[in-house]
């Protein structure tokens, strides 16, 4: 059974940083397209970023610049590295994957950007 395991959440003071990871296992990695969402309270879920399996990347547009998706196909695990961070990145943050017609979420880590 596939399993999306992210990490790397937390508190973090606007303009710091943080880096999610997640981890995947039970599914051909190298081959599904890979993505980060987010969820702040009382709003809809939101794609942050995703990566190809070929390693093209697309971000939304308040993120670019600041945010940069990357995978390590060695071992199956995608990241998330958030720069200058705001308030407004506050959300649980969720990994997600897609292989032909099947799509898998994580469970969700928190992040709160807050002074």
């Amino acid at each position: 059974q596939v399993q999306l395991v992210e990490s790397g959440g937390g508190f973090v003071q606007p303009g710091g940083s943080l880096r999610l990871s997640c981890a995947a296992s039970g599914m051909a990695f190298s081959v599904a397209t890979m993505g980060w969402y987010r969820q702040a309270p009382g709003k809809q879920r939101e794609l942050v970023a995703t990566i190809s399996s070929e390693g093209s990347t697309n971000y939304r547009e308040s993120v670019k610049g600041r945010f940069t998706i990357s995978r390590d196909n060695a071992k199956s695990t995608v990241y998330l590295q958030m720069n200058s961070l705001k308030p407004e990145d506050t959300a649980v943050y969720y990994c997600s994957a897609k292989s032909d017609i099947r799509f898998w979420w994580g469970q969700g880590t928190q992040v709160t950007v807050s002074s």
